[in-house]
């Protein structure tokens, strides 16, 4: 077995009041994570090849160790870090400014909450309760001549069944 140490590949992205890594280990085995107030550290055995992985993050800002939890799935393992001060933002993850080539972030997941207001983040709530509430076809109106046509149409001939 190669028990050589690689950093795994992370992710992490900020939220209002946690901040999420996901380490991109796929099969990985062995997982230990540590919380501590101010560092996250991350081990497994990854891959076929069984690669040690060990990951130590000094973190930006406390976090709340005993509310932190981690996900291990097939492809990877997320960690949700509770942060000590709800609300404050996070401009990186690591306490230090230093260039990780491991550490990115997840930018299909970050958000910059911290420019919404409450106000602006209530109308959110009320639009996105508007559109789950939006009726379904019986509430269109009828549009002005847009009768249905039987006329023939090249891709409205019947499907063959599948056996």
């Amino acid at each position: 077995m190669n028990y050589n140490r690689h950093p795994a590949t992370a992710k992490w992205y900020d939220r209002r009041d946690s901040v999420f890594i996901e380490f991109c280990v796929a099969d990985s085995k062995d997982v230990k994570i540590n919380f501590d107030k101010a560092k996250c550290v991350f081990s497994c055995i990854g891959g076929t090849d069984n690669v040690k992985h060990v990951n130590e993050i000094d973190l930006f800002e406390a976090i709340d160790e005993n509310e932190s939890k981690q996900k291990r799935t097939d492809r990877s393992v997320l960690c949700y870090l509770r942060k000590a001060q709800p609300g404050k933002a996070w401009p990186r993850l690591t306490k230090e400014k230093a260039k990780l080539s491991w550490l990115s972030v997840d930018f299909n997941n970050w958000r910059d909450w911290e420019d919404d207001s409450e106000e602006e983040m209530g109308q959110f709530d009320q639009f996105s309760d508007m559109m789950h509430n939006m009726g379904g076809d019986d509430d269109l109106p009828d549009l002005d001549g847009a009768e249905e046509d039987e006329s023939a149409d090249s891709d409205d001939e019947k499907m063959p069944d599948l056996e």
